[in-house]
């Protein structure tokens, strides 16, 4: 039974949450205070977070920061906040989907059982015939172990950056829009625009390229999309 902690301190919004989710068969925790919801977060071990942003003590923002120093695993923040800019803050810090209250409760299932699957996809260490490793320049990238290296020196990416580098690195050369990528890495189960696409990529480039103002490895081509270099 997977195991889901919310961090929410409106009781009403995380007793439905909570209702819904049990009723599909998941293992539900509630915490309504965002000190003590980083606390258990950060030793408990869950499957999943549901996140609300305007939290006493330490907001989503902050929890989600200091969550992702330390573990993998699918952070969903939601939000009557509608500004792009609190959506684009949240994904930047390593949040994997951002959802806007009101919401249905079916729609939350739907994309918590979207988001845990795609998860274990991408954390599955046993793959037949998947290739071990893709080596282009200082990059090494590991797709079963869920690593990425540059000069022998692991980097940290959260599950979508590196689901998007592994997608980009497994097709060079091949222009990709925003919109395919959107459609590609998050699916139905984020509903947003192709900014998404836009704060992945340019935090990818922070941590992969030795200049991320001049990239050489995940290119522009201006008015199509984004490429991955192989040179």
């Amino acid at each position: 039974m997977k195991k889901i902690l919310i961090i929410e301190d409106d009781k009403g919004i995380a007793e439905l949450e909570r209702d819904y989710l049990e009723a599909s068969d998941f293992q539900v925790a509630i915490e309504a205070d965002g000190t003590t919801g980083l606390q258990r977060a950060l030793k408990d071990d869950f499957d999943l977070l549901i996140l609300d942003v305007m939290l006493p003590g330490h907001d989503g923002f902050q929890i989600c920061r200091e969550l992702r120093k330390v573990k993998e695993l699918p952070i969903l923040m939601v939000s009557a906040r509608q500004e792009d800019i609190d959506k684009i803050r949240g994904l930047g810090l390593g949040a994997d989907d951002y959802i806007i209250k009101p919401f249905s409760p079916s729609e939350l299932v739907a994309r918590v059982k979207a988001h845990l699957a795609r998860y274990e996809r991408l954390t599955a260490t046993t793959v037949p015939n998947k290739i071990k490793s893709i080596n282009i320049g200082d990059l090494e990238i590991q797709p079963e172990t869920h690593r990425i290296f540059r000069e022998g020196t692991e980097i940290t990416l959260t599950n979508k950056e590196f689901e998007l580098l592994l997608f980009l690195a497994e097709n060079p050369g091949i222009v990709f829009s925003k919109d395919k990528l959107f459609d590609q890495i998050w699916g139905f189960d984020a509903i947003g625009d192709t900014a998404t696409v836009m704060v992945h990529i340019n935090r990818l480039r922070e941590k992969i390229e030795p200049e991320p103002s001049k990239p050489i490895y995940i290119e522009t081509v201006w008015g199509a999309g984004y490429r991955f270099c192989n040179k």
